[in-house]
């Protein structure tokens, strides 16, 4: 019996001391997991607003974690944050560098990130405070998000409506799409419009044929572009003509005043187109003197039948014969 009792107190001391071996070695596998007895430093951050984060909640850099938070505290200006960052990263963490807040994931648990930082800063120290920079939190992208879906909301509404009034033929567009006489109208006029890009197509090869028969020598544009001496003669030519205009307008200028002398009362030509009276003087005065002349002549012949005038008229019409035949013999001789 005493035997028996004794390997009971032994096996029950073998599985104590088992306990306590898996005891322990279960605290050295989680402590090295969560780093807690390795060597680190505390960095302080002082933020105004910790959006829920707590103590032992990560901290990383650079996408890996180097730390863990040690003890949230309110403080005069915000709320103090400490946390320990491993020692073997302690150098590539500068007094320069900033410290965020940001979630693990859209929707998962607060951490601290930190970020930045110059080669040209010294590294930081045990106790140092970092700078804190604000960033877009959840709830801040919850609320943007919820404003973007108000404004998505207003805007399919007002598409809804924009829709509904071109189905019911509202409008120029929703007349466009429901009027077959505005369809056919603009259809007409798009046919309107091609037929004038053709013409104006057709009238800019015309053009272009007509520029490079201005580039022909011989031909007469191209002489007048190409030829000062034709430009010169042009240039004396058009001066002539202005110059006979200005004469063609001194005439008519000079006609004008004779025109108007002639229509005067003071002159003896206005007179006789204008006054009646003086136009019937001058017409008895002249037939006065027809009729005068008339008598005259006969006058004439009777003296020319008088016997004491007709010896001189003999005699007259003798010297006029005898003229007239030495006339005639001074001709044939030269």
């Amino acid at each position: 019996m005493r035997n028996l009792n004794g390997m009971k107190s032994i096996l029950t001391g073998v599985f104590v001391l088992a306990g306590i071996a898996i005891l322990l070695a279960g605290v050295f596998i989680i402590g090295g997991k969560d780093k807690t007895f390795k060597k680190s430093v505390v960095i302080n951050a002082v933020f105004a607003d910790v959006n829920g984060l707590a103590k032992g909640s990560n901290v990383w850099y650079s996408g890996v974690k180097i730390g863990i938070v040690k003890k949230v505290s309110f403080v005069d200006k915000g709320v103090l944050v400490s946390f320990s960052i491993e020692e073997e990263v302690e150098q590539k963490i500068r007094k320069d560098t900033k410290v965020k807040l940001s979630t693990d994931g859209l929707i998962g648990n607060k951490i601290v990130v930190l970020f930045g930082g110059t080669a040209g800063s010294p590294e930081v120290e045990n106790g140092n405070t970092l700078l804190v920079e604000n960033g877009i939190g959840t709830e801040e992208i919850m609320a943007t998000l919820q404003g973007n879906n108000q404004n998505l909301l207003a805007i399919t509404n007002d598409l809804r409506v924009v829709s509904k009034a071109l189905a019911e033929g509202k409008g120029t567009i929703g007349k466009l799409l429901t009027d077959p006489s505005l369809s056919n109208s603009l259809q007409a006029t798009m046919a309107t419009l091609n037929k004038a890009g053709s013409n104006a197509q057709v009238l800019t090869a015309n053009l272009s044929n007509f520029s490079k028969k201005l580039n022909n020598e011989g031909y007469f544009l191209n002489d007048i572009a190409t030829d000062t001496t034709i430009v010169a003669s042009l240039k004396r030519t058009a001066s002539q003509l202005n110059e006979m205009s200005q004469t063609a307008t001194a005439a008519v200028q000079n006609l004008n005043a004779t025109t108007a002398k002639l229509n005067s009362n003071k002159s003896a030509v206005g007179v006789l187109l204008s006054d009646e009276t003086a136009a019937v003087n001058i017409q008895n005065t002249l037939a006065n003197l027809q009729e005068g002349s008339r008598k005259l002549d006969e006058n004439m012949e009777a003296l020319q039948h008088n016997f004491l005038l007709r010896g001189f008229f003999r005699k007259r019409d003798r010297a006029e014969e005898r003229r007239i035949k030495d006339s005639l013999k001074t001709a044939d001789k030269k």
